[in-house]
């Protein structure tokens, strides 16, 4: 009689611990169901491609599906088994290249400041950059005096004054400006002109005829290599205008060598071989504080021997003051003129924002060098653009190619009609 009470109790604490476990193994599945349909990636995670996820979604399907029929049994392992089909997934799309989001999270990863960018060159489809759109600054010098002229019934005193003080400022010199100004006057006389409209399409017309007729084309030599030295003063954007040409002139199927003569700034061979690196071309440096005619020599004889079309060769920045370094320069030129190849071009590189300091430069320079070129760079930052107008008018050397921006597509040949254009719009 006493035993029964005890079984009783016995089989009720049974019971409870059997409906306690079946809740459990009934949350237990209903937590892994949820983990297989809530598997999403993460916002920053690249994108699978579709085939994939249209596949995990089958077996998220099937593996529900045996969940229901397996009363009783172990769930399976589901983790295990949607790493394995992800894999197999990835592996198939490997062979024909990245998703889409990968690829664009890989290109924002590599271009971020203070990263070491490990990518190819630009896209050849990168848009070529219009005059108009970034000489924003230049134009705003001559700004005022378009919008003095334009409109005006007749041209006097006040309108002649106006586009002396706008051509000066706009760092175009004082003699290019008054020779300008006489020939214009001429003009107006001798050609009945009335307006000021009529007297802006004639400077127009006026400045492209004098920027244009140069030839700008870099030439190359008749035998392999051909050798185009880059000289200036430091910080001007040498390295960096070797880099950009260098891009442009592999692209367009050149074998390129790239002379590392800069040999006593600091990292000067390095920010070139990053450039070699991203381009594709070959690179030969020497001994930091080196010779750099040595330098020279050995990257043409190297460029020789392996059949390549052109050297780009760097060289110190030196200020055009010092007479001993501009006498340095011109045996660079001269040992370079002995070697395997050709030096068909010597550019000279001009910072636009220097302005009549850039003439200055440029005489210099030719005096030492023989000057076939000048590229004119961070023209987009400047507020300066006649410097153009006052190298070619003063010295008859070329502006070849012009600097709209940072990217290797932004070193651009420069264009008389659209320059003018852009300026005067």
């Amino acid at each position: 009689m006493v035993v029964e009470p005890i079984w009783i109790i016995v089989l009720i604490l049974v019971a409870v611990a059997a409906a306690a476990g079946g809740t459990s193994l009934a949350l237990v599945r209903v937590r892994r169901r949820d983990q297989i349909v809530g598997l999403e990636p993460a916002p920053d995670a690249p994108r699978v491609p579709e085939s994939v996820k249209e596949e995990v979604a089958e077996h998220k399907r099937q593996l529900l599906a045996e969940l229901e029929e397996r009363e009783g049994s172990p769930p399976p392992d589901i983790e295990a088994e949607l790493t394995r089909v992800l894999d197999e997934g990835a592996a198939r799309s490997a062979t024909t290249g990245p998703a889409p989001a990968a690829a664009d999270a890989a290109g924002a990863v590599a271009g971020e400041p203070g990263t070491e960018e490990t990518i190819g060159p630009e896209p050849e489809e990168a848009p070529r950059p219009r005059f108009r759109d970034r000489l924003s600054k230049a134009r705003s010098k001559l700004s005022g005096m378009v919008g003095a002229l334009a409109g005006r019934a007749r041209i006097d005193e006040d309108a002649w004054d106006e586009i002396e003080e706008a051509l000066i400022g706009a760092d175009v010199g004082v003699e290019p400006t008054q020779e300008l100004l006489e020939h214009l006057r001429t003009q107006v006389r001798e050609q009945g002109l009335e307006t000021g409209d009529q007297l802006l399409a004639a400077m127009k017309a006026e400045f492209k005829a004098r920027l244009g007729g140069h030839d700008l084309s870099l030439a190359y030599a008749d035998a392999k290599p051909s050798v185009w030295l880059f000289v200036g003063v430091n910080g001007v954007g040498k390295t960096t205008t070797i880099g950009k040409l260098g891009t442009r002139e592999v692209r367009d199927g050149k074998k390129v060598v790239m002379a590392a003569g800069d040999t006593f700034r600091a990292a000067a061979a390095e920010q070139l071989g990053m450039w070699a690196e991203r381009s594709g071309a070959e690179l030969v440096r020497g001994n930091e504080g080196g010779d750099p005619s040595a330098v020279i020599f050995d990257a043409i004889e190297a460029a020789a021997a392996r059949d390549a079309d052109l050297v780009l060769a760097d060289t110190a920045g030196r200020l055009h003051t010092k007479v001993n370094l501009m006498e340095e320069l011109g045996k660079v030129r001269r040992v370079a003129d002995k070697g395997a190849g050709t030096v068909s071009e010597v550019l000279l590189v001009i910072d636009a924002t220097t302005g009549q300091n850039g003439l200055v430069q440029a005489r210099q320079f030719t005096e030492a060098a023989d000057l076939t070129g000048v590229v004119l760079t961070k023209l987009d930052g400047s507020a300066k653009g006649g410097i153009v107008f006052a190298i070619q008018q003063t010295l008859g050397i070329p502006v070849k190619l012009v600097g709209l921006g940072e990217g290797a597509n932004d070193l651009v040949p420069f264009d008389a009609d659209e320059f003018v254009e852009a300026l005067f719009s």
